[in-house]
């Protein structure tokens, strides 16, 4: 048990991850003592948001020892998205019964290099079974709840990465996205979430996910976190599927470089015919002047896509797929997977995939190479394309409800992320930015959309944008409530359970 003063917390909860290993590095503060802060605000602010389900902290303490202080995330506490990605000795459940006894045997590739950048794993966060969902509720582990407004959805599958980071547990996190589990949860939480081009980090040891549709990264508080994560996580392995240029420079040094005279599209028409909501469209419309501000060309232009056709196509392939993966699980578990083992959206996503022939399967596959390549013709004249992150508010919690049983009328209440998949079967680089707030204060995102390969003139934007609509100094009502609690009623410094 370790005592933690309060000015290390704020300290702490007012830094990006680069801040804090710089700290590192020079000898202001130890990895020790960061691990200790991350373990202080998780056990003050997740009982009331439910976003870290598995508390790693021995984990934790002895990483902490062995930390390389050079490294560029020296020290800095992270979490783990439970989903997918293996950090050996930790929980790797996906949030599904049927894995709920899984550990992790070894480090996936990503594990391998975020360990080498210096993070410090201090835990897994939330989210839904499988990650097929845009809100953070699964059965297994319970609801994620936002920061910022009671009773309104993190957004998902990264909602408890995302809300972990804007509630200030720790400064950055894993992420994943399919088809917006990155920038959906950025969107609602307030914080910078990068999808990334199609092969920019690679998924070994697994050769490939839905066809390139599937994505790993982080998010963030801050655009120039994000750049150095990507640095530090970014690179194929020989035979990997695919393989994107990589620039002459570091993303974190091409970040800071203020971008020539871009030209730039915008659009806020969603592609499905749905309606927008007014203070998502006006913080577009606000991005967009403050864009012209800055001195770039920019002009409207609605996507061509026949988006509800697209969605049908690409939920099809991922129901054989996700079929086929549940087809590997058997053989590690030892059983067939049951109706019991599974949320009813899965066992539908299950069966609807087995019953789909190979002949469509490959049908469908080839469609949307052709509905990728015509996204990307339609956007190759823009260096930069604009959209929301998400065409509504936040939803209410329950809303993307996984015990749904009529598959069809689930995904369809992914229209509000109508702007998020076509990036996912395009390949193209988008970031979530959080550059508006509704008028109760709820985070609104703006999508910058780049073309394949250029994560550097996306995240270059981004900074560019976020010095002309800050947001870094904005924090949830939660963390400001439950703060000042902490230290009224159980005071800081405190000491903290192992």
């Amino acid at each position: 048990m370790t005592a933690i003063s309060e000015s290390l917390i704020a300290t702490y909860t007012n830094s990006d991850a680069l801040a804090l290993a710089g700290l590192v590095k020079r000898g202001e503060v130890s990895p020790a003592e960061l691990v200790e802060a991350a373990i202080t605000m998780i056990e003050r602010l997740n009982p009331s948001l439910n976003a870290v389900i598995h508390r790693l902290y021995d984990m934790a303490r002895a990483q902490a020892a062995t930390v390389d202080k050079e490294a560029p995330f020296a020290g800095v506490p992270y979490l783990l998205k439970e989903l997918a990605s293996s950090w050996k000795g930790a929980p790797l459940t996906n949030s599904c019964r049927y894995l709920k006894d899984f550990v992790a045997d070894s480090d996936s590739e990503v594990a391998r290099r975020i360990k080498a950048a210096g993070l410090v794993l201090v835990g897994k966060s939330n989210a839904p079974e499988n990650g097929w969902s845009i809100t953070t509720e699964p059965k297994l582990y319970g609801a994620t709840k936002n920061p910022w407004k009671q009773g309104i959805t993190p957004g998902g599958s990264s909602g408890g990465a995302a809300a972990a980071i804007a509630s200030r547990m720790v400064p950055i996190a894993e992420a994943s996205d399919g088809a917006g589990s990155i920038r959906v949860p950025a969107s609602c939480c307030g914080i910078v979430g990068l999808k990334p081009s199609r092969g920019r980090v690679s998924l070994a040891p697994c050769g490939d996910y839905w066809y390139g549709g599937a994505y790993f990264l982080c998010c963030s508080r801050t655009v120039r976190d994000t750049a150095a994560y990507l640095d530090a996580v970014a690179g194929a392995l020989p035979g990997d599927a695919y393989t994107p240029p990589v620039p002459t420079d570091s993303w974190l040094n091409l970040s800071a470089r203020a971008p020539k005279k871009l030209r730039i599209g915008f659009t806020v028409t969603p592609p499905n015919g749905a309606a927008i909501d007014p203070e998502v469209k006006q913080t577009v419309l606000s991005t967009v002047a403050a864009l012209e501000r800055l001195g770039h060309d920019v002009e409207e232009h609605d996507m061509p896509l026949d988006a509800d056709a697209a969605w049908k196509t690409y939920t099809d392939m991922t129901n054989v797929q996700t079929a086929a993966t549940f087809g590997f699980l058997e053989t590690l578990v030892g059983r067939p997977v049951t109706p019991n083992d599974v949320e009813p959206v899965t066992w539908a996503v299950i069966e609807r995939g087995r019953a789909t022939s190979g002949i469509k399967h490959v049908s469908d596959v080839e469609q949307l190479r052709l509905i990728g390549r015509d996204i990307v013709g339609d956007l190759n004249p823009y260096d930069i394309f604009i959209t929301p992150t998400l065409t509504q508010l936040p939803r209410p919690l329950g809303y993307y409800d996984m015990s749904e049983t009529e598959l069809d009328r689930y995904n369809a209440k992914w229209g509000d992320a109508v702007f998020n998949f076509p990036f996912n079967i395009s390949g193209l680089p988008a970031i979530s930015l959080p550059l508006g707030q509704s008028a109760a204060g709820v985070p609104i995102g703006v999508q910058l959309v780049g073309r394949y390969g250029d994560e550097a003139t996306v995240l270059a934007l981004s900074t560019q944008l976020e010095g002309e609509m800050p947001w870094k100094d904005r924090r949830p009502a939660l963390w400001e409530r439950e703060a000042r609690l902490g230290q009224r009623a159980n005071g800081w410094p405190r000491e903290v359970p192992t």
